[in-house]
């Protein structure tokens, strides 16, 4: 990742840090790094845009072709995923699903 998208993640997570700490915690950096990364690509960009060079709708507009709504809601989108891939559970691998199923079945 550039210098310029870590310090993007760095500021969007010091948003959310209590204002008394001044070092944001290394795990939750990479957690919110990886997020970014999996985030489609105009959903990473317009995200960078708005969090690092904090640009306004209608500015990303004009340098990407869409419109401001379109700017709007990919920028709702990339903080909707954002927060599912930092809040919810990491679902259980199949393999351990099938495993616990076959285990149940020898058992009857």
């Amino acid at each position: 990742m550039t210098a310029r998208s870590r310090r993007a993640l760095e500021r969007s997570l010091a948003s959310f840090e209590d204002a008394a700490k001044d070092a944001v915690d290394p795990a939750d950096l990479a957690r919110l790094e990886h997020a970014v990364r999996r985030l489609p690509r105009r959903q990473r960009e317009v995200f960078i845009a708005v969090r690092l060079d904090n640009l306004s709708y209608p500015e990303i507009a004009e340098r990407t072709g869409l419109s401001v709504r379109e700017v709007e809601r990919h920028f709702a989108d990339s903080l909707f995923n954002i927060h599912n891939a930092l809040h919810r559970a990491e679902p259980e691998p199949i393999w351990k699903r099938l495993f616990r199923w076959l285990k149940a079945r020898k058992t009857r």
